[in-house]
C-alpha cells in the first residue's frame, strides 16, 4: 500500500533538485492500490474466512497508508521501514522477503502507482518468489486453488488461469473501494501495525534530478468564423504537419 502525493497537490522540487518538497502536501493512499485492497476484502467476505494483511515499504510517514487500509477492513499491516525513499526493485525485494516467511495464497498489488508510474513491483515480487502472475485485473474469481482473472488489454478482455498462491496486480474495475466508516477508522486504531526493518538488497537506481515541464506557448488566433477555416487547415497542415 503505497503513500502517495494527492493527484491535486501543487508540487514544488526540493533544494536537493532530485526530491519533492513535502511541506503542504496531502499524501493519500495510492487509488491502484486501494482496488487491490478492495479485491481483496470482498474475496474474503466471499469466502467467508480468511485474513486480509496490508503492507508497506517505506519511512515512519508510510504507516498513514497502512491505517486507512486498515480503517478500510484490512485486519493487521506490515510496516517495513526504509530510511527514505526506495526505487522499485528494493519495494519488490522487501516484499518479497516478507513474504517468504508468510502463509498466504493472494498477493495482491495495485497495477501502478500513480506518482512515478511504476507498474512492475507486483511482476517483479512474483518473479523473485518464482510464483505466477496476472497483471492489469479487473476481476477475478477463486476455486479449487486457482484463481480465473479477467485482464484488461487493448484488444480487449483476456480471460486466463493461475494456480495458487500467486500475485496478482489490480485495476479499475469490478473493485470500487469502499469508504472507511466511523467505526471501521475506530477499530483501526486497536489493529495492529507491525514494524520490521526493510531487507532491501543490492538495488541502486535512483532519481538524479526533476525539472519542471517546458511551459505552453501561448494561443494563436487565426482568425474568427467560417472565414478562418482556410488559414486553420492551412497552418495545421504546413506548420503543426498534423493533417
Amino acid at each position: 500500500m503505497k503513500r502517495v502525493p494527492d493527484t491535486e497537490a501543487r508540487l514544488k522540487i526540493a533544494g536537493d533538485g532530485a526530491s519533492i518538497d513535502p511541506a503542504g502536501v496531502k499524501f493519500i493512499l495510492n487509488p491502484y492500490d486501494e482496488f487491490a485492497l478492495e479485491a481483496a476484502l470482498k474475496h474474503k467476505e466471499s469466502a467467508g474466512a480468511g485474513e486480509v494483511t496490508a503492507i508497506t515499504v517505506g519511512t515512519a510517514e508510510a504507516a498513514e497508508a497502512l491505517r486507512t487500509a486498515l480503517a478500510m477492513g484490512a485486519d493487521q499491516a506490515v510496516l517495513l521501514k526504509s530510511n527514505g525513499a526506495v526505487e522499485g526493485l528494493a519495494v519488490a525485494q522487501a516484499i518479497a522477503a516478507e513474504l517468504r516467511e508468510a502463509d498466504f495464497d493472494l498477493a495482491l498489488f495495485g497495477m501502478k502507482a500513480i506518482d512515478d508510474d511504476l507498474q512492475a513491483v507486483g511482476p517483479m515480487v512474483a518473479e523473485l518468489l518464482e510464483l505466477p502472475s496476472a497483471t492489469a485485473v479487473t476481476e477475478f474469481s477463486v476455486l479449487s486453488g486457482a484463481v480465473t482473472a479477467q485482464r484488461a488489454t487493448e484488444a480487449g478482455i483476456e480471460i486466463i488461469e493461475v494456480k495458487m498462491p500467486c500475485v496478482l496486480t489490480v485495476t479499475k474495475g469490478a473493485y470500487e473501494p469502499r469508504y472507511a466508516s466511523l467505526k471501521g477508522i475506530m477499530a483501526a486504531k486497536k489493529k495492529p501495525v507491525t514494524e520490521k526493518e526493510a531487507a532491501i538488497g543490492d538495488a541502486g537506481a535512483r532519481d538524479t534530478s526533476l525539472s519542471y515541464p517546458p511551459e505552453r506557448k501561448p494561443g494563436r488566433i487565426v482568425g474568427q468564423g467560417t472565414d478562418a477555416v482556410p488559414e486553420l487547415v492551412r497552418l495545421l497542415r504546413e506548420e503543426a504537419r498534423v493533417l
